[in-house]
């Protein structure tokens, strides 16, 4: 028996979907939309279009563009997060952490979606909603972080802090940058490359606690 194809039904005007499944579908035509035009240029009358519902369905879910477009910054800026996470749970080895975390970062910034822009690239950093969300992406990478160069290097937890926003500063600066330029170094590689100077440079830092 033929499986029923859904995209018609998801796309159409006048469907009704379950909630959530409709706010997860405008939330993907908007990503499109901002992605592609920057914060400014996109008018919802193209994230209605391109999501196939009428603009009152989209005001019904997010009652203006700057919403829609917090929500989004929200969902990307959880899942950087929640990718350092897992990156950082995924090995007990320390030097396998940093280049576990730095191929998560290439990951996310390489992912087709483009999502990183909203975060790393937005038109509307002047905006405190947005700006608080995207220093959240750099507080709480280091964060997770800190507990890994404290745990390697002894160094107490402001110190730790520090080098740990750095790192996560070398991840996002360098991941965009070989983005941008589209050379001929892969992405392990060049993720490879930039977790082996991440980590030179923490092992450079000797132990002060006899304990690790």
């Amino acid at each position: 028996m033929e499986e029923p194809r859904p995209a018609p039904a998801a796309n159409g005007k006048g469907v009704r979907l379950p909630r959530r499944a409709r706010r997860a579908q405008l939330l993907s035509a908007a990503l499109e939309v901002f992605v592609a035009q920057g914060y400014h240029a996109a008018a919802m009358d193209d994230i209605a279009e391109r999501a196939g519902v009428s603009k009152p369905v989209l005001y019904q879910h997010f009652p203006g563009k700057l919403d829609l477009y917090l929500a989004l910054l929200d969902q990307s800026c959880d899942q950087i997060i929640s990718a350092a996470g897992r990156a950082l749970e995924s090995t007990e080895d320390n030097k396998q952490r940093v280049t576990a975390t730095m191929h998560a970062f290439y990951d996310y910034v390489a992912d087709a979606e483009g999502a990183f822009r909203l975060v790393f690239e937005s038109d509307l950093t002047n905006e405190p909603a947005v700006r608080a969300r995207v220093d959240r992406v750099t507080t709480e990478c280091a964060k997770l972080i800190a507990h890994v160069i404290a745990d390697d290097t002894g160094l107490p937890e402001e110190q730790s802090q520090l080098l740990a926003v750095s790192l996560v500063g070398m991840g996002q600066v360098s991941a965009r940058f070989w983005l941008q330029e589209r050379g001929t170094i892969d992405q392990d590689a060049a993720a490879a490359l930039v977790s082996g100077l991440a980590w030179r440079g923490i092992g450079g830092y000797p132990r002060t606690d006899d304990h690790h």
